[in-house]
């Protein structure tokens, strides 16, 4: 079955610009679909940023 996308091998090698480009946006859609989990969630948000704190405060350097 032939797919759309050529084979891995094929294509040229991303740029540094496109890398970056491609994470930039996944980390703003992982942000704000955070947000929205958070919103929707706001008990389950609340337990999170507290379980955080405690990891920060009892993490040894």
């Amino acid at each position: 079955m032939p797919d759309s996308e050529s084979p891995k091998g094929a294509e040229p090698p991303e740029t540094d610009a496109e890398r970056r480009r491609r994470r930039a946006r996944f980390l703003r859609e992982l942000a704000e679909a955070r947000e929205l989990r958070d919103r929707v969630q706001p008990r389950r948000a609340k337990a999170a940023r507290l379980r955080h704190a405690m990891r920060m405060r009892t993490f040894r350097w």
